[in-house]
């Protein structure tokens, strides 16, 4: 994994926003109404113009924009999610939505995950988010979301090497030399519903094994493996009534294990986790701090963390890096652009939310990045002009930082 030696280096944090030929072909493929042959052409140009597009913006480390993640309409930004359901046997397809997904347990006795709808931010603002008008989405309601059914297995092997192809491809055709490519994490692929397993600690270990094939095969294909796992600081927010810090450590704990038990014997220095407190364009006040989970995070056997800290309910949270020891082998990837607000960043602000951490944990170690994806949160244009402004604001404070 590169590192900032010579001036900050830029990424951003997966997914980017499809052009409208692949979503159409995404939306006939869903069909049935799609020449395969044609969809798998259109798909691997698209993937080698999203790097190139990424390259001439001043992206340093591309990732493919999760193209090869099904996103049948411009919204449907839940694609870094609900891929796997096509990679995993062991599932059935149930009619149910997201939304009407009943409560979880962790273990008879123990911890309630409340459904989606019962989030206590949703229940504190629930007629902002009954107001269409408000301006708060949770984007479009998915349906049709699965039970695990049986044995948990990694079905998704064609799947793979296709997306590995067409991005290593795509990578060689612009000349870059290093690139990421994301899968989903054990705890939020583990919160689907669960007939199978006897407690949902099982079930997260059982998504762990399932996902480590893939999660081999991008590691061993030479790409930067970031993980997406936005339900290790997601979760509070469905837990009721609110657990304490301590108690939702230990909650989350089962989860990290899980984790690392996927990603066993892979090099940390290829491997980047993503840490968010969940995407969707709401008020957030009932996010857990980013004090109360970074020791969770560092425990994660990667290289480099990828976080937050650009948008208006987690910006302040920098300070944490004041009294919180970055391991010496490990760099951090904090969103400097967020992908919550229509408004532009200004490069100078840019500049300086990454002078903030880079005088706290070194230059070196601090490669610029977006809060979360901005594929299907923002206008297309402004996702561009985000990434454009993050690469001036980088060069900005190289300047100043090597000065």
């Amino acid at each position: 994994m590169r590192r900032s030696s010579d001036r900050i280096l830029t990424s951003h944090a997966g997914s980017l926003p499809r052009p409208d030929e692949l979503i159409e072909a995404n939306r006939q493929r869903e069909a049935g109404t799609v020449d395969e042959a044609a969809f798998q052409k259109s798909l691997k140009a698209s993937v080698v113009d999203v790097v190139r597009r990424q390259a001439a913006a001043g992206i340093a480390v591309p990732g493919d924009g999760e193209y090869g993640k099904s996103m049948g309409h411009k919204i449907n930004y839940r694609a870094w999610w609900s891929y796997s359901f096509q990679r995993l046997g062991g599932l059935k397809m149930t009619g149910l939505g997201l939304y009407d997904f009943p409560a979880q347990r962790s273990s008879p006795g123990h911890t309630v995950l409340s459904s989606f709808a019962d989030r206590r931010d949703r229940q504190r603002f629930a007629a902002a988010y009954g107001d269409p008008d408000s301006g708060v989405s949770t984007g479009p309601r998915a349906t049709d979301w699965p039970f695990c059914v049986g044995p948990l297995s990694y079905t998704g092997h064609a799947a793979i090497a296709t997306d590995i192809a067409n991005f290593k491809a795509a990578l060689a055709a612009n000349g870059v030399a290093e690139g990421f490519m994301t899968s989903i994490g054990p705890a939020s692929c583990a919160r689907i519903g669960n007939q199978y397993y006897k407690s949902d600690e099982e079930f997260v270990f059982a998504c762990a094994d399932a996902l480590r094939e893939e999660y081999r095969a991008i590691v061993d294909a030479g790409l930067v493996l970031q993980i997406d796992d936005p339900a290790i600081a997601e979760n509070f927010d469905q837990i009721n009534p609110e657990p304490t810090a301590e108690e939702y450590r230990k909650f989350t704990m089962p989860r990290i294990e899980a984790l690392n038990h996927a990603l066993r014997g892979l090099p940390k220095d290829r491997i980047r986790f993503h840490l968010c407190w969940g995407s969707w364009h709401g008020p957030h006040t009932t996010d857990i701090a980013m004090r109360d989970i970074v020791e969770v995070m560092l425990a994660i056997d990667a290289g480099a963390y990828s976080f937050e800290a650009g948008n208006v309910r987690h910006e302040h949270e920098w300070a944490v890096w004041q009294d919180t020891k970055l391991p010496d082998d490990r760099v951090i990837l904090p969103g400097v652009v967020s992908h919550a607000t229509n408004v532009v960043e200004h490069p100078e602000l840019v500049a300086e939310r990454i002078g903030r951490f880079a005088r706290l944990v070194g230059r070196d170690r601090v490669i610029a990045s977006t809060d979360c994806g901005l594929g299907g949160r923002v206008h297309r244009d402004i996702a561009w002009a985000k990434l454009e402004t993050l690469a001036q604001g980088a060069a900005i404070a190289s300047r100043q930082l090597w000065s």
